[in-house]
């Protein structure tokens, strides 16, 4: 179970002109949530809270959000990071409340090891469908991350949700039977050859058809040649 720490301040209103004025300070706006408990509003500084998504597993890393003036922080998960569209600024955090011994629904990733032998051997190729895994589980027992060997893999080869090996009290949101990674054949590139058309005057390539035009230039060079050589015979006759 992975855990880290926020600190927060409540905040008195909400809406866009309050997001604004907070942003302007440096803060973002945020709200937690939870079973028995009503929303409640905060703010939390914009450059911790960067750095704190960036350095952990934000789907399924239980945050200690220590708001001011409680004496206990909350325990919670991370639900819903809002950014701005072109800016890499945040908008808005969502925090979800857990609580001790009540199961809670999340993601977590999954992480494929090794080198696939139809990859070594075959010149196959890895192909991940599944990258992180709904599951259901009391925050206690919330994986960092689960692990799937895929060194045995032989071309062709896939491996399943019912394939994990999961630790006790871990419930799977899914079918088994849905496919997490499989060794495939890689698909081979057709190339396309193109024809280069030849420049006017330029010998033909063996094989290559004559350009559009040519072919009647040839046929009407060949009658006119033809004709006198017909002429100079028929004067050899009458001579004789």
């Amino acid at each position: 179970m992975a855990k880290a720490t926020l600190n927060a301040k409540k905040r008195d209103g909400s809406g866009k002109g309050v997001a604004r004025t907070l942003r302007r300070e440096g803060r973002v706006p945020a709200v937690i949530y939870g079973r028995e408990l009503d929303a409640i509003h905060l703010s939390v500084d914009a450059h911790e809270a960067e750095r704190l998504f960036h350095s952990i597993s934000v789907d399924n890393t239980i945050v200690d959000l220590a708001v001011e003036g409680e004496k206990k922080p909350y325990l919670t998960l991370v639900r819903e990071i809002q950014t701005h569209p072109w800016r890499n600024v945040l908008l808005h955090v969502d925090f979800l409340r857990i609580q001790e011994g009540v199961a809670v629904d999340l993601e977590v990733p999954i992480n494929l090891i090794g080198v696939p032998a139809g990859v070594r051997l075959g010149g196959g190729v890895l192909e991940q469908i599944i990258h992180d895994l709904p599951i259901r589980c009391e925050p206690s027992k919330i994986p960092e991350k689960i692990e799937l060997d895929v060194t045995h893999m032989e071309l062709n080869a896939a491996l399943r949700v019912a394939d994990l090996v999961l630790p006790e009290g871990i419930e799977v949101r899914i079918p088994g039977d849905r496919t997490v990674c499989s060794v495939a054949i890689p698909k081979i590139v057709e190339e396309v050859v193109t024809t280069v058309p030849t420049l006017e005057g330029a010998e033909l390539v063996e094989g290559a058809a004559p350009a559009e035009g040519a072919e009647g230039a040839a046929g009407e060079g060949a009658e006119k040649a033809e004709a006198p050589e017909k002429a100079e015979k028929g004067d050899k006759k009458k001579d004789k």
